[in-house]
């Protein structure tokens, strides 16, 4: 295959954005674009699921709260 200069595979070019960790992301669009972007994402989830979707995670986050808290509490004694 021949390529021209600068010009990437598509492995070649995600391995060099995952080096800059969206860096030059966030120097472009600043914080605003990361806060717009999340916002669609959950109104997109939100859509496409629905609240008893929340209601589930809410609920799977707490009951692993509680069960890093006992295993906490074993640990200490």
């Amino acid at each position: 295959m021949d390529r021209g200069k600068g010009d990437l595979t598509v492995r070649e070019a995600g391995r060099r954005g995952g080096q800059k960790g969206g860096q030059t992301t966030k120097q472009r669009y600043g914080h605003e674009f990361y806060e717009e972007i999340g916002r669609k994402g959950g109104e997109t989830v939100r859509d496409t699921r629905g609240h008893e979707f929340y209601e589930e995670i809410g609920r799977k986050g707490g009951q692993k709260v509680r069960q890093l808290i006992e295993q906490g509490k074993k640990g200490a004694r």
